[in-house]
């Protein structure tokens, strides 16, 4: 086996940053080796929680012959500067979502990053998990008809509990609230249902708790073939279960719902429950992969670069 890829955590600015470093950890072909943050008080308590070392100096970090990659959990705000110096310096990209603000700067990234032979890919994980394997299936199949209908809910207590930092509330640092963030997953998925060409149409955005960024939206979109499609989320509330709910012209399809939470088809002839398989290989090991061989997570970051125009366009529709 070659040898780990040496891997370094920037920032600590976002809740995931541990997550993403412990993947580096735990991940048979990665390493980690160091933290990075412009706030060093916050990077060496995760440099001390994972175990390595803080360096305060990004390009010093950067510089280094022995780094091949880097996780970035910084303010999605700073995701062109930073993302565009770590691409400069030719090391490879692991991000979380948004990939950045604008379409126009993800495009920039992802020119910079083939133009240098950097691998970018953006943490999208509901989509290596089972239950969306088996929604690809049903959809592939055909068993639902002609799609009319898509509701897709992903919401918790952050705001309501107070385990949120306050960053997360900044509207120039966080981009916006609930929405912005956690909505990025039932977006993604309603673009995987109903096509990454969906149309806002409209946007709810209240703010519950009174922080000045969203905690509660939904958002409204529709497919060319004249679906429609709901995007569901929240900081406030604390038993909403995850769930996904497709309706045909000839069947419909829930996951999350009911008293046992199953994937449920039912097309006419009663309900039948669908079996949902293990996760396939999620981004991260996805990132590897694509270092390994040099190709690209092409899907992945189709499907980034439409999530961002899709909150973009929300949070544009929300403001007017």
């Amino acid at each position: 086996m070659s040898a780990p890829l040496r891997i370094a955590a920037l920032s600590a600015w976002h809740v995931h940053a541990e997550e993403y470093a412990r993947e580096a950890q735990n991940h048979p072909e990665t390493e980690l080796v160091a933290v990075w943050d412009d706030d060093a008080e916050r990077g060496k308590a995760l440099a001390e929680t994972v175990g390595v070392e803080f360096v305060g100096d990004l390009d010093e970090l950067l510089a280094r012959e022995d780094l091949d990659g880097v996780t970035i959990t910084t303010a999605t705000t700073v995701h062109r500067e930073v993302i565009g110096k770590v691409i400069a310096a030719g090391k490879h990209v692991f991000t979380e979502k948004l990939l950045a603000p604008t379409l126009a700067e993800c495009d920039e990234l992802l020119e910079a990053a083939r133009a240098a032979g950097v691998q970018v890919t953006v943490s999208l994980p509901r989509l290596a998990h089972g239950y969306t394997v088996a929604l690809r299936e049903v959809l592939d199949g055909g068993s639902l008809g002609r799609l009319s209908y898509s509701r897709v809910r992903l919401a918790h207590n952050g705001s309501t509990a107070d385990w949120l930092p306050p960053r997360f509330y900044d509207p120039a640092e966080a981009i916006g609230g609930a929405f912005s963030d956690l909505a990025a997953h039932p977006s993604y998925l309603t673009q995987l249902i109903l096509g990454t060409d969906v149309t806002v149409a409209s946007a709810t955005y209240t703010d519950m708790t009174g922080r000045g960024v969203e905690d509660n939206a939904v958002v409204t979109v529709t497919s060319p073939d004249g679906a429609i499609g709901v995007v569901e989320t929240g900081f406030v509330t604390p038993f909403s279960p995850f769930s996904i709910e497709v309706q045909g012209t000839t069947g419909t399809l829930t996951y999350g719902l009911g008293a046992d939470g199953a994937m449920v088809l039912d097309t006419g002839d009663g309900p039948t429950v669908i079996e949902v398989p293990e996760d396939i290989p999620n981004p991260f090991a996805q990132w590897v992969q694509a270092i390994r061989t040099g190709e690209e997570t092409t899907e992945n970051l189709d499907r980034a670069r439409a999530l961002t125009e899709l909150v973009v366009a929300a949070n544009a529709a929300a403001a007017a």
